[in-house]
């Protein structure tokens, strides 16, 4: 892997209409792909940066699921960035489902853990990564297949393997309307028909509605379906794991229903990894209970070696 240009990192904009913490920067990160959009939340003033960490995000996600803990980690000493993953939202989009490729996705982590280790000054290992969701799954093939960079990885919401049949509903959907209609776009026929033939009617939406639809229109339907097919893979990934000698995590909501949780379970102790159940969350506890979220990741952060 060819270490980026000095240059990889420079600024950004935020994307549709949700508005950014304070602290939280955008930007854009130039790696091989082409530009990935990203955000960064540095240590305070005043505050000892403990550590450095990479959050992925997770199928028809972006770097926005994880706006909210990100300043909430700065304040505990995390240095926290996070990437839109090719093809999600406004991050580039390679054309054809041949370019969403598991090995495809872990190649851009690789990429992105250089830039954001020489943006942030840190010697070789000492990355934190962790994955959430469809996120988790790249996260931990990155790990697999090269551990060097990471310190340690955090599973958030996220198993072993996937499952056959897995989101064979939204594949069906996307393929019948030929990659020409979004997934927003489905779910919504009414609301979409109105905004199309009175644009200035999304004016009138809620911020996050505005920001959902926006993020679902941008992301192309090509990562979608190579993730639906990395989703169904029923290859285990924790003897790969347990091979690289990382510290891991494993943690989800208390409510968490989009992967089984014994099988979550069942990873971290075949592991010997920590393993934590989140309260007052489901599947987005980075979401539903950023602090909580940010107390177990700060403290799995600066104690994991």
């Amino acid at each position: 892997m060819t270490a980026p240009a000095p240059t990889a990192v420079r600024p950004g904009a935020p994307f549709s209409v949700l508005p950014l913490p304070d602290g939280v920067e955008p930007l854009v990160l130039d790696v091989p792909v082409g530009p990935l959009t990203a955000l960064r939340s540095v240590v305070p003033d005043g505050v000892e940066r403990r550590a450095v960490a990479l959050l992925v995000p997770g199928f028809t996600g972006s770097r926005e699921d994880h706006r909210l803990l990100l300043p909430l980690l700065a304040e505990r000493g995390v240095e926290a960035w996070t990437y839109s993953q090719r093809g999600q939202a406004d991050s580039v989009a390679p054309r054809g489902v041949g370019a969403y490729r598991r090995d495809d996705f872990t190649g851009d982590a690789l990429d992105v853990a250089v830039v954001v280790g020489a943006a942030a000054g840190l010697p070789a290992g000492d990355l934190h990564l962790l994955g959430h969701s469809f996120g988790g799954t790249v996260a931990a093939a990155t790990a697999v297949r090269d551990a060097a960079p990471f310190a340690s990885l955090t599973m958030l919401c996220s198993g072993p393997h996937g499952w056959p049949g897995r989101k064979d509903a939204e594949r069906d959907r996307l393929l019948a309307a030929a990659g020409l209609v979004d997934l927003w776009t489905l779910d919504n026929p009414g609301l979409a028909r109105r905004l199309s033939e009175d644009p200035a009617a999304l004016a009138a939406l809620d911020v996050d509605a505005r920001f959902h639809r926006d993020r679902s229109v941008a992301t192309s339907t090509d990562n979608l379906l190579g993730a639906i097919d990395v989703l169904a893979d029923v290859r285990d990934v924790t003897p790969g794991l347990a091979a690289t000698g990382l510290p891991v995590l494993v943690a989800h909501g208390v409510d968490d229903a989009a992967w089984p949780q014994p099988w979550q379970r069942a990873m971290a102790e075949r592991l010997g990894a920590r393993y934590e159940v989140i309260a007052d969350a489901g599947h987005l506890p980075n979401v539903e209970n950023p602090a909580a979220t940010a107390d177990l990741l700060a403290d799995f952060w600066t104690t994991s070696r």
